[in-house]
């Protein structure tokens, strides 16, 4: 590895021009320790920042050996949500790019590498007591984003056995929102006929409070922040990455300034289920499924020998999403194109949940 005393850390961020990668450049950007960052993306932004260099591939297809040739520590963020209607794809994407990477990183020497896990590959837990990193990580089987997820850390598991010399290490991030991001997220999971005034506290007179909606929730640079760490210090293994408080409907009922009305599971089901098939929310009934049975994180371990501590709490990060969606907010990069009239024609042009 370089010594930051000499000229300094090469990283390689995967997937740099979404929401937890711009956050994950922008905090590598100011750490004096690093000297260059190589942004890897499908597609180029106009969005730069010092020591950012941009390149495009397709990680599931293009040679990539060369882009992690030279690196101290490789960041994989890169990941597909949509389309939900086809799982193949995403597979393809998210699960066979990845493993090109992680192989690539072998092959080339590069003594790191840091994953985005996330919150979802773990199995079905409680909502009352929070678990730590050592939590089935099996993920939920209806869906195909905890599927993904939970197949990358067995696949970690035997990569880490096969490759001792290789540095792991595995972030696993509750849901992560920022001013920037609201629009890219409102694409990816409401669909375009979701009016982003509809996100004003004066318009949201209840909140259902579903059996099992109790989540965490965390801010994109304090994200990026965790990430910076990880790439930068000696640790391994998995850190939960989650902010206080806890996140549920009576929660978001005192944000918005609402109150809370008992929904059954089924009913909020069947209608996420009814959206999808009829192709008019890109997020799948599984997806809602597994919201619904994510265990609550401890997150001791990222404090104590991560070093990490958010400056945002949960609640702080979901009234700035609020905020962004009101305003159509986003960046200069494609997967954070602010809202407008045309980009919500062409979501409707790819099917919804049918083509990225």
């Amino acid at each position: 590895m370089n010594s930051p005393a000499s000229k300094g850390l090469r990283v390689v961020v995967t997937g740099a021009s979404g929401n937890v990668g711009t956050s994950t450049v922008q905090a590598l950007s100011r750490d004096p320790a690093v000297a260059s960052i190589l942004g890897v993306v499908r597609r180029e932004p106009e969005w730069r920042v010092p020591k950012l260099e941009w390149r495009t591939a397709d990680l599931a297809e293009d040679q990539i050996a060369h882009l992690v040739r030279g690196a101290d520590v490789v960041i994989h963020l890169a990941w597909l949500f949509q389309p939900t209607h086809d799982p193949a794809l995403t597979w393809r994407s998210n699960v066979l790019g990845a493993i090109r990477v992680f192989e690539a990183v072998a092959r080339e020497n590069v003594p790191a590498v840091v994953y985005s896990s996330s919150v979802g590959a773990y199995s079905p837990g409680p909502k009352d007591s929070p678990v730590t990193e050592s939590w089935p990580t099996h993920g939920w089987p209806a869906a195909a984003y905890p599927r993904e997820k939970a197949y990358l850390e067995r696949y970690l598991d035997g990569f880490e056995k096969a490759n001792p010399e290789v540095r792991v290490v595995r972030l696993r991030p509750a849901f992560v929102f920022k001013w920037e991001a609201a629009s890219a997220q409102r694409r990816l999971f409401a669909g375009p006929f979701l009016p982003g005034s509809l996100a004003r506290p004066s318009l949201i007179p209840v909140i259902a409070d579903v059996p099992g909606l109790r989540v965490q929730a965390v801010h994109s640079a304090d994200i990026g922040e965790a990430f910076r760490l990880a790439a930068l210090n000696d640790v391994r293994g998995a850190f939960n990455i989650a902010a206080d408080p806890v996140v549920d409907a009576k929660a978001l009922a005192r944000l918005l300034g609402a109150r809370t009305v008992p929904v059954p599971t089924w009913a909020i089901r069947g209608a996420v289920a009814a959206g999808w098939y009829a192709h008019l929310l890109p997020a799948s009934p599984g997806l809602l499924d597994t919201v619904l049975r994510l265990p609550i994180m401890d997150t001791t371990r990222a404090r104590d020998e991560l070093g990490w501590t958010p400056r945002h709490d949960g609640l702080e990060a979901i009234g700035e999403f609020l905020a962004g969606l009101r305003a159509g907010a986003g960046m200069a990069t494609p997967p954070l194109t602010p809202d407008n009239a045309p980009t919500r024609i062409q979501e409707v042009g790819t099917g919804i949940g049918n083509r990225p």
